[in-house]
């Protein structure tokens, strides 16, 4: 684009006839529907039929207020602000050059008449920008219009904290927008000024017609005010997350000079407006503008920049802790008070305790739920003996506690979940119609194992089979966590439920789950939504078929509840009832809490606020209040209206099984390694810095000490299902302390950090693995086994605190070679410097503490049929009674194993009927 010079020839340039402009037109609007409008409307109709089917149409409905809003009055403002000012200068300039483009060819054509459009066009996409991505601070902007005070102050401006976590982002944001739109429209403005002739720069000097100068000059005016009104709330708050000192907040430097230099600065850009308005009206614009900008930045580059970073170097760094002091007890105190760090109860143990057999024998619940099976191996081990076929998978393995039979019981348990990437043949009838969901649960006791080494099974097979006080009554699993496709139910097709020997069992879904697509144009939606003609065309979806989709518990949980973050590990329980439900643990967080140390993603407050239930079978998603004293749910309860519960009004069986999150879990024992130390002097200098214990194999979290257990805490009479992991002195191996989360009745959520006396030697994980790896007896044994060819695993080392003492376990598990399938052999013990090896942790306890060993273990089988080692007395009992019986049940038990390991479930189910018809006889007799 050029101006004219003789040597071009102007020409306007064919123009389209009316006809040919309608046609354009037209075909511009069509590929609008179809690529924009289109998509986005079925997008839209899918969403409010899925959110109208779980009933959490609120959270559907003010996003889409919130968002349309925003849209609306960011788009129209913007467009306003930056067009109103370009008209303004277009009219206000003299001179106008014509403008000429060069078609090549030594003609030019007349563009002069495209300019105004080509701005319009400009402000508009301009505006449409800013209008999509005011329209994502949705949630901003609601939490400002609805936060609730928090009920404390920070302690820098003695502003309430809930300005920080509400409202400070969205006048951060709102200023931000305004200072774009402000210079944009100031550099548009200043270019059809310099273009028209308004403003001219030359060698000789710079002049400015005076319609112009007031226009330029307002906007460098509202410019600087905008940056006075950003410096005076949003910089200085800023302050409160500074990392200029020793913490995480305001420091020295920060309150004394910085926060200094900021006001100062907001004032100086006060005046530079003053001074800007002052050279519009004495008609010397440009010198004033100068001063101004050039006066702004160099008290900025003073104050905010060379001033604090003397302070610092100069007069805090030599006489760091004095000046410090009272700020890191600021920090200290936010810190635990955004990640509950406050309300950990601690406990002094004494230490030096011996233990003796007369303690393990009275903490017998703890021994009884020792966790021999570590999940990965038992998934693999799931994987052999329970997928039943290829198409199933178990996704994860969880811990939980039941009363199995009249006994607390630590249980494993796993879903037996649908893949359809390993279905043989896949199309739409299969993938779609027939294989629909998964199919029941393993549940196995923590402690036990069969005469192979292998884990017992409460819950097991196709259907699920129990053997004990819990039973499954609706096995199907529609939403889980492998599953993340849709499917369609009550079509004319019949859904495969399980395979039974030859035949395969089907079923019909009876559930509320899903969304009716029974009517065409539902069909339609979904069919462009999904990208499937055949969800159109197929003529097995009656007009009383379902459409299942969103059925990833984490997907779906995420859909429904878009402003919370959800743990990392969802776990599976089964209800009084025999239903299955998951459990996801939901947060409420957030970056703005004054002085308070982040995470890495800069998270510095969290709570466990809301408990997510999901039923396998109908999706149903129910959101309940957890901690409703929080702010920040309090602000999303009065958002979306309805949408939270009471935890009172959650089913007992449910509530009973709550954990307390591992994430969160994780993260509050990190910073309490640290945290614990209150006093400003010892938190200064580290005198008391924790650490996890080293670790000997990794682990997904690194930390492999970290684990559920059944216990009996120091001082409490019950035993109690918990979350624990030890800590170590920083640099050390000596046992420093344990935390625990407590999860059972009244106590449910309380952490407790038990210490260990500085003055005392409790031997560490990493200092127990070094004696058990110097025990002869047992690396003669490892070494015999790896000879013969057999792969052995080292489980995890798992502390298990006794009293006020502790001992340490290690299951070792033997894999033969090309075998895929590993086997319990030994059990390690150890306490304090001595260290023992049984065939189970029966005998390794005694020999550990120098008792005789149990009766020898006999194989015999509990009711459902699994055999496992019962002590000697118990089968010596049977046998003199009943010999005849207890070698048949051996018998049968060898048949079963066979039958097992062969594939054979058909035989191996008879053999187990078998079995437990003869063992019913041995109880009878023994009775």
């Amino acid at each position: 684009m050029t101006f004219p010079t003789s040597s071009f020839r102007p020409n306007r340039g064919p123009a389209l006839s009316p006809g040919a402009r309608r046609t354009v037109l037209l075909i511009i609007a069509i590929g609008f529907l179809a690529i924009v409008v289109v998509p986005w409307l079925a997008g839209f109709a899918t969403d409010w039929l899925w959110y109208n089917g779980i009933h959490f149409e609120s959270v559907f409905l003010e996003s889409l207020i919130a968002r349309g809003v925003l849209f609306a009055v960011a788009g129209i403002v913007a467009f306003a602000f930056l067009y109103g000012n370009i008209r303004w200068a277009r009219h206000g300039a003299t001179g106008v050059p014509a403008l000429y483009l060069n078609r090549g060819d030594g003609v030019a054509m007349d563009v002069s008449h495209l300019v105004p459009r080509l701005l319009f066009i400009g402000a508009l996409v301009v505006a449409l920008v800013i209008a999509l991505v005011a329209s994502t601070q949705w949630m901003s902007v609601l939490m400002a219009l609805h936060g609730v005070p928090v009920g404390q102050a920070d302690p820098l401006f003695g502003r309430d904290i809930g300005f920080y976590l509400f409202r400070l982002p969205t006048i951060s944001a709102a200023l931000t927008l305004l200072v774009v739109l402000t210079i944009l429209s100031l550099v548009t403005a200043a270019l059809l000024y310099g273009t028209h002739g308004a403003a001219v720069f030359a060698r000789h000097g710079a002049t400015i017609e005076p319609r112009a100068g007031r226009h330029v000059g307002a906007l460098l005016a509202v410019l600087f005010l905008l940056f006075a009104v950003q410096l005076w709330i949003v910089d200085s708050s800023a302050l409160l997350y500074s990392t200029t000192g020793p913490l995480v907040g305001a420091s020295y430097a920060d309150v004394h000079v910085l926060l200094i230099g900021i006001r100062l600065s907001a004032v100086v850009a006060v005046l530079a407006a003053a001074l800007v308005v002052y050279g519009v009206l004495r008609q010397k614009l440009l010198w004033f503008a100068v001063l101004a900008i050039v006066g702004y930045a160099a008290v900025g580059f003073v104050f905010r920049g060379l001033a604090p970073a003397a302070e610092q170097k100069f007069v805090i760094a030599p006489n760091e802790l004095a000046r410090e002091r009272p700020y890191l007890q600021l920090h200290i105190a936010a810190t635990r008070r955004a990640w509950r760090l406050d309300s950990v109860v601690t406990r002094d143990l004494e230490g030096d305790v011996q233990l003796s057999i007369a303690d393990i024998r009275a903490n017998a619940p703890t021994i009884d739920n020792v966790r021999l099976w570590e999940r990965d191996l038992l998934q693999q081990t799931l994987g052999q003996l329970q997928e039943i076929r290829t198409y199933y998978d178990f996704v994860a393995v969880n811990d939980d506690r039941y009363m199995i039979d009249g006994k607390y019981r630590q249980v494993h348990l796993s879903a037996r979940e649908l893949n359809t990437a390993k279905l043989p043949t896949r199309n739409f009838i299969n993938e779609r119609l027939t294989f629909t969901h998964g199919m029941g649960i393993t549940m196995a006791p923590v402690n036990q194992v069969t005469s192979e080494g292998l884990p017992v099974l409460f819950i097991k097979d196709l259907p699920p089979v129990s053997t004990v006080s819990i039973k499954v009554t609706r096995p199907q699993i529609y939403y889980g966590e492998l599953t993340n496709s849709y499917v369609f139910v009550g079509t004319g097709q019949k859904e495969f439920d399980y395979p039974a020997g030859d035949k395969n069992v089907y079923t019909n879904y009876t559930g509320r789950g899903g969304v009716p697509i029974g009517s065409f144009l539902r069909r339609a939606l979904y069919a462009w939504q999904f990208g499937s003609t055949d969800i159109l065309l197929s003529s097995y979806l009656s007009r009383d078929a379902r459409i299942v989709y969103r059925r990833n518990i984490a997907e779906r949980a995420q859909a429904a509840l878009p402003f919370l973050r959800f743990d990392g590990e969802p776990y599976l329980m089964v209800t009084d009832s025999g239903t299955l439900k998951w459990i996801l643990d939901a947060y409420t967080s957030s970056d703005r809490w004054p002085y308070s140390q982040p995470m890495p993603d800069g998270t510095n407050y969290v709570r466990n606020s809301v408990k997510v239930v999901i039923d396998a079978y109908d999706g149903t998603v129910d959101a309940y209040l957890a901690d409703p004293g929080d702010p920040v749910v309090q602000t999303y309860a009065a958002i979306f209206g309805g949408i939270f519960k009471p935890l009172t009004a959650m089913p007992a069986d449910i509530r009973a099984h709550l954990r307390y999150p591992a994430d969160l879990f994780r993260m509050q024992t990190a910073l309490y390694a640290t945290y614990h130390m209150v006093d400003p002097d010892a938190f200064y200098h580290r005198e008391d810095q924790w650490q996890y214990p080293g670790v000997e194999k990794g682990t997904p979290n690194g930390n492999p000490y970290m684990r559920h257990i059944i216990l009996r805490l120091p001082g409490e009479k019950s035993p109690e299902f918990i979350f624990m992991t030890p800590f170590t002195p920083s640099g050390k191996d000596n046992l420093a302390a344990w935390v625990a989360a407590r999860m059972d009745g009244p106590h449910y959520g309380q952490l407790v950090a038990y210490r260990f006396p500085k003055q005392s030697l409790v031997y560490g994980p990493k200092q127990i693995v070094n004696r058990i790896n110097q025990e002869t007896s047992i690396s003669q044994q490892i070494t015999l086994w790896d000879q013969k060819g057999s792969s052995v695993i080292r489980g995890e080392l798992l502390v298990i605190p006794i009293e006020e003492s502790l001992i340490y376990v290690q299951p070792l598990y033997l894999r033969s070679e090309g075998g895929t399938i590993p086997e319990l052999k030994r059990v390690v013990v150890a306490h304090e410097n001595r260290v023992a090896m049984g065939e189970t942790l029966e005998d390794g306890l005694a020999a550990l503490f120098g008792v005789p060993a149990p009766a020898p273990a006999t194989i015999v089988a509990t009711d459902s049929g699994a055999a496992i080692r019962v002590p000697g007395s118990v089968a010596g009992a049977a046998t003199g009674a009943s010999a005849d019986l207890l070698r048949e049940a051996q018998q049968h038990y060898d048949r079963a194993i066979a039958a097992q390991r062969a594939g054979d479930w058909a035989a191996y189910g008879r053999e187990i009927d078998q079995l437990g018809a003869v063992l019913k006889q041995l109880q009878a007799r023994r009775q």
